[in-house]
């Protein structure tokens, strides 16, 4: 499967915020034997949204979006995403009886009345207007829900509550769909990436599932210059054998292997 990330939000593009989706998406999906292929950043334009949308829709990736979903002006995503879609915007039932729960528990902290006729209430009922034909994402921070439209799922911006609905989203649809990649790599010095491209090569035609790598460093604190080589794959057997092959490869250029410690 193929999963691609979409965080939204000027605050992120002007540095206002850091961003901690990026990090966390890899991590959730390393953890569960799986992998993002691609991120994309995109500010509060509706346009650029869309646009972002659109594709997704029709790349059949699985795509996490992050940010957009509340209710204040510069929060586009909901509508852009039914734009993208082509549906209609409509309040979902349950993410408004969510919505209902949370506004009457805050209240009652309070000591007062919930007035779901007022327009505070009304406001806050726009968080669950989704693409028709959205499912919920359940969150266990405040219960406001994201939600999912086939194979896009939409999260708030907020880490606190989108990475435990990540968690929820990965477990419920994609668990058991991954498997670890082994991998095996080495430093090494002494060449040069343009030489080792043919080990690569040969290394890849000779192991079909096999892919190399190459992160090449120039300012090591410890190490200095180098290049990091390697394999991954789902076969560890194959993967050990294409190892052997590529240090065997990479000798024939000149590289010397680093012992990292």
């Amino acid at each position: 499967m193929i999963f691609g990330a979409l965080i939204i939000g000027d605050e992120i593009l002007s540095g206002r915020r850091e961003d901690k989706h990026l990090a966390h998406t890899i991590a959730a999906l390393e953890s569960r034997g799986l992998a993002l292929a691609w991120a994309r950043y995109v500010g509060d334009e509706p346009a650029r949204i869309v646009a972002e949308l659109r594709a997704a829709a029709a790349s059949g990736d699985t795509v996490f979006s992050f940010g957009g979903i509340g209710a204040t002006p510069d929060d586009h995503t909901r509508q852009c995403a039914a734009q993208a879609l082509g549906v209609e915007l409509a309040l979902h039932p349950e993410a408004a009886a969510l919505i209902t729960q949370r506004g009457t528990e805050m209240a009652a902290g309070k000591g007062v009345a919930y007035d779901t006729g007022g327009a505070d209430h009304q406001r806050r009922l726009n968080m669950g207007v989704f693409p028709a034909g959205a499912t919920l994402i359940p969150n266990p921070y405040n219960r406001i829900p994201g939600f999912s439209v086939g194979h896009l799922h939409f999260m708030p911006g907020f880490p606190v509550m989108a990475h435990p609905m990540l968690a929820w989203v990965l477990d419920t649809f994609y668990a058991g769909q991954g498997g670890a990649l082994a991998l095996r790599a080495v430093r090494v010095r002494g060449t040069n990436e343009s030489a080792l491209i043919p080990v690569f090569e040969r290394v890849e035609a000779a192991f079909p599932g096999v892919r190399s790598f190459s992160l090449p460093s120039v300012d090591h604190p410890t190490l200095g210059p180098h290049i990091e080589i390697g394999v991954k794959g789902a076969d560890p057997a194959q993967v050990d054998l294409a190892m052997v092959a590529l240090r065997e490869g990479a000798a024939a250029t000149g590289a010397a292997e680093i012992d990292p410690s």
